[in-house]
């Protein structure tokens, strides 16, 4: 099992395991529970913490007992800021005469440095330099490795350790879903990736937090993204567990994983589940959503057969009652040696109990459709513009078996379907669908008239 690296205890505390907890949201945030081996004495004391790259405004004390007082956050572990330190400080500077950087005392020279910004050196013959006289040897205690947080308590009784939480980022999790066609139904696999972009940590508690959580505007802690090139480390074993906890989803990873920065980890959402699954076509329609209707050429143009895919979740089953974090979806279908093979990539938003899963998983080979509008006139009522066109939609099938295909046509404000081959259905105030069959080998023209008012 690989040392805890990411968070090192209190300045002075005796070494020990520290206990850490996770939960890693969509947009890259990450709350970090923290149980630290830094005993507390009753009433008022400071703690020196390094804790990594995070956001000081978060900091808050899990403990009831425990207030925060006041907070002090140094993240600048650069030179400039270390020379920032040394303000009213005396050093040694490497003149480079000799040997290497601190070989002798003979190589060195001492300056007081009375400031930055800009630097300004005091030489030992009382003079000022604006240049540094050589290169800087700082002393240790100058010199940040980590991030510090210096911590004002006050406790209500003496603890063994001291247990906070507060928000970093650099990393984050995203849902992807297998999808396995079968005549008797669809088998489901879902699972969470994390990618880790800076955060390492060792043995903690994971949790992952599905749903749209606000984010107050402000500034945010700078990251360093490293890369590396590392086998993945622990491996959770089972499903996570899932619960509702506000308006959003909570998924707990059983046992305990590491997180390395470049390195992504995975585990299931759920234990694999089936569900009854549809396959449909749909053509899009030729109205603008908004504003005037345009007036189009007499050529037919070809438009895409969409082939959209619905995973029915039907309450009170084990699918029907998951909810289901936004993620991608993967469909595969075997051949007819049964070899599996990816036959569409779709996304989808949070799905809700209960709810169908509908995927737009590409576009039809042997379904294609041709659109024309055949008329179009307009006329002034007022301060009103009229306008009243034909379409006709040619579908032609090169399949052995019929296919039922959706004519959508889609309009914001006033409009109407007149007439049309194919009973309309009004699906909504700004939906109307066709619902055309076509038979094995071959096609079907639909055609309506539509009147829209701007």
């Amino acid at each position: 099992m690989r040392r805890l690296v990411l968070l090192a205890a209190m300045v002075g505390a005796r070494p020990a395991a520290a206990q850490i907890g996770l939960t890693i949201y969509n947009d890259g945030r990450v709350l970090v529970r923290r149980t630290l081996p830094n005993p507390l004495a009753a009433g008022m004391s400071t703690q020196r913490l390094a804790l990594g790259v995070l956001d000081p405004a978060s900091v808050f004390a899990l403990d009831s007992g425990v207030a925060i007082l006041g907070a002090s956050y140094d993240e600048s572990v650069d030179e400039q800021n270390t020379m920032r330190r040394a303000v009213g400080q005396t050093l040694k500077f490497w003149t480079g005469r000799n040997g290497r950087a601190g070989s002798s005392d003979a190589d060195t020279v001492t300056a007081t440095v009375l400031g930055v910004n800009p630097e300004r050196f005091k030489l030992p013959n009382g003079q000022i330099s604006f240049q540094r006289p050589g290169i800087p040897l700082y002393p240790a205690e100058l010199v940040l490795t980590d991030p510090t947080l210096a911590l004002a308590l006050r406790a209500n009784a003496a603890r063994p350790a001291l247990r906070v939480g507060y928000f970093t980022q650099g990393a984050a999790w995203n849902a992807s879903y297998n999808v396995i066609l079968g005549k008797s139904g669809a088998r489901v696999n879902g699972t969470a990736a994390i990618p880790s972009a800076s955060l390492r940590v060792s043995d903690a508690e994971v949790q992952l937090l599905a749903g749209t959580i606000g984010s107050a505007p402000g500034p945010r802690p700078r990251f360093e993204v490293m890369a590396a090139a590392k086998a993945m480390g622990d491996v959770a074993q089972g499903a996570a567990a899932e619960q509702q906890i506000g308006e959003a989803h909570l998924y707990t990873i059983p046992g305990k994983i590491s997180l390395e920065p470049g390195v992504t980890t995975s585990v299931a959402l759920f234990e694999p589940a089936t569900a009854p699954w549809e396959k449909g076509f749909v053509v899009r329609g030729q109205l603008n959503y908004y504003g005037p209707l345009p007036q189009y050429g007499n050529d037919e143009s070809q438009v895409p057969v969409e082939v959209w895919y619905t995973l029915k979740r039907q309450a009170k089953t084990p699918f029907g009652d998951l909810p289901l974090p936004m993620g991608s979806y993967r469909l595969y279908e075997p051949d007819d040696a049964g070899r599996l093979q990816l036959i569409g990539e779709a996304s989808a938003g949070h799905v809700a109990p209960g709810t169908d899963v509908r995927l737009a998983a590409g576009t039809a080979f042997d379904l294609t459709a041709t659109r024309v509008q055949m008329s179009y006139s307009t006329r002034r009522d007022s301060l009103r513009t009229i306008a009243t066109a034909d379409y006709r939609v040619t579908i032609k099938s090169a399949k052995d078996s019929a296919a039922t295909v959706d004519v959508l046509e889609e309009r914001g404000g006033e409009w109407s379907v007149l007439s049309s081959s194919v009973p309309p259905e009004k699906l909504s105030s700004t939906r109307t669908r066709f619902r055309v069959r076509v038979p094995g080998k071959g096609e079907v023209t639909l055609t309506y008239r539509v009147r829209v008012v701007w």
